[in-house]
């Protein structure tokens, strides 16, 4: 527990504090962004696009060499 010996030192802290939470505030919502951008039907797209890519050569070459 903080100690405070005039006026000034309390306002300092509190100015302080409302900034670091101003600060955190905005970290989420540029988290709350990201996560929407990941589940966004598009990147998933992608991810599935690619997973049908590597098994489709896969399963080509497994065929060839048969």
């Amino acid at each position: 527990m903080k100690v405070y010996n005039n006026l000034e030192e309390i306002k300092y802290d509190l100015k302080r504090l409302h900034l670091e939470r101003q600060i955190a505030w905005e970290e989420m919502k540029g988290l709350k962004n990201e996560v929407k951008e990941d589940l966004s039907p598009y990147n998933w797209l992608g991810t599935i696009l690619s997973a049908v890519k590597k098994y489709g050569i896969l399963y080509l070459v497994r065929k060839l060499f048969r």
